[in-house]
């Protein structure tokens, strides 16, 4: 007996509906992207696996989907190491391509690649899937979209400043209100490293720090004195710990902790700029927000950090995020290149939409109306007319078959086709079409004009 089929666990199929609603929320990103003068790239979905490795800390590493060598993997693998069962050693032997863990790195690569083509600086989108070899859980997926935008070959802040108004012009056209998207500064969590004396210290630091809102004060305190950070040092940034007030506040709050670190100063300044631009020049929907625990695990962020939160009436974690790499490209040979860029969390944006009912009623991908097929004649007649409805981009279609009229509206039905179209011989003779409304059941006669303008 065959085995039931499935799927591997952290992917999906999707439905006509769901495809139609993930569609819509791209055409809104996408649109936005280019109102904002980003320009589309595309990828491979594997890349060399040293382009990979290495980019996104150890637990990035770990994460990555290696793909398996072509024909005998095995045959150039290391004796001693197989027999040890020594799999990190002797993944690099049997695996030299991965699956993309996210568009940035690729990104990276392009440019180095294609930097003799490129006008900078250079704005691009890119709307693909990625893969990673996580836990499943609501909102986590192992194959899922990211939506970039990023700059490179500019160091100005105003690239910032854009950034968080495209955060907003996207989040306002899907109608999502009570976004917030969170900013921080790596410069500042490396001044704080340097003030209180573990500036060696400083992913372990960062890292714990990120989990504040997951674990709590305690929590990160304990996780800082297991990686070696003294007690004396942490109570030195009590402070962080209930950092509170507007903007403004926590900036000078800021200005006085980091006040003998030069490097926690200019990330201070950085910050200003943005935000203080930002306010001035306002948001429509979404609000903006000092983190100062904002850290991201990524070890590319050199300035600027973003990340989303959904509204507080959603448990989600976060839907969209990024940030400064001033050397970004330095790991593929071209150095002093800066950019910026954030990613929306398609996935998640759509679980967000669809909990807080807000996809429009018109999203969908099914015909607004099907023509009943009463036979050959009747078929012929309704086909011309298709053709030209579907000229002036309306979606309809036939049934097929010379079924029973009510399989035909049944269908119609259980498809979510708003009309019906009826052709007998009454309405060929007249050069007319009934269209019946299968919500209400109200049926009128009308010309081709008169359907066309309905229909549309």
């Amino acid at each position: 007996m065959a085995s039931k089929p499935s799927i591997p666990k952290g992917t999906r199929d999707f439905s006509p509906a769901e495809v139609a609603k993930r569609q819509y929320i791209i055409a809104t990103i996408k649109s936005n992207f280019e109102k904002f003068g980003f320009q589309p790239i595309e990828t491979p979905s594997f890349e060399n696996s040293e382009t990979l490795m290495g980019k996104y800390g150890e637990e990035g590493d770990r994460l990555i989907f290696k793909i398996l060598n072509s024909g005998d993997y095995l045959a150039k693998a290391d004796a001693a190491l197989l027999q040890n069962k020594e799999s990190n050693k002797l993944t690099s032997s049997i695996s030299e391509k991965a699956l993309r863990y996210d568009l940035t790195v690729p990104f990276a690569r392009y440019v180095v690649q294609h930097q003799s083509e490129i006008e900078f600086p250079f704005k691009r989108y890119q709307i693909q899937p990625v893969w990673r070899a996580d836990r499943p859980q609501k909102g986590r997926f192992r194959e899922f979209f990211q939506c970039d935008a990023d700059v490179v070959g500019s160091k100005s802040l105003w690239q910032e400043v854009e950034l968080v108004q495209l955060y907003d012009s996207v989040f306002t056209q899907l109608g999502l209100e009570g976004v917030t998207i969170k900013i921080n500064n790596r410069k500042i969590l490396s001044g704080i490293a340097e003030v209180i004396g573990a500036k060696d210290k400083l992913i372990d630091f960062t890292v714990a720090l990120d989990k504040l809102d997951k674990i709590g004060e305690d929590g990160v305190k304990k996780e800082m004195i297991e990686k070696g950070i003294a007690e004396s040092a942490i109570e030195k940034v009590q402070p962080l710990f209930n950092f509170t007030g507007t903007i403004s506040e926590k900036i000078e709050k800021l200005s006085a902790l980091l006040v003998e670190s030069e490097e926690g100063l200019k990330g201070v300044e950085e910050l200003r700029f943005i935000c203080d631009n930002v306010t001035n020049l306002g948001l429509n929907k979404a609000v903006l927000d000092l983190d100062v625990t904002l850290a991201r695990g990524l070890n590319y962020y050199t300035g600027a950090i973003f990340e989303v939160a959904a509204p507080k009436t959603v448990s989600m974690g976060s839907i969209g995020g990024g940030g400064r790499y001033d050397d970004l490209t330095g790991i593929f040979g071209l150095k002093d290149m800066s950019g910026v860029g954030i990613s929306f969390g398609l996935d998640r944006i759509y679980l967000v939409l669809e909990e807080l009912n807000l996809f429009p009623e018109t999203v969908t991908s099914t015909s607004k109306a099907l023509f009943i097929n009463y036979g050959e004649k009747e078929a012929f007649y309704s086909m011309q007319a298709i053709t030209q409805l579907r000229s002036f981009g309306i979606k309809v279609e036939l049934y097929p078959d010379k079924a029973k009229v009510g399989k035909q509206f049944q269908h119609a039905d259980k498809r979510g086709i708003p009309f019906a179209v009826i052709v007998g011989e009454t309405e060929m003779s007249e050069g007319k079409f009934a269209l019946k409304n299968l919500a209400t059941g109200e049926q009128n006669l009308l010309d081709f004009e008169g359907l066309k303008e309905v229909l549309k």
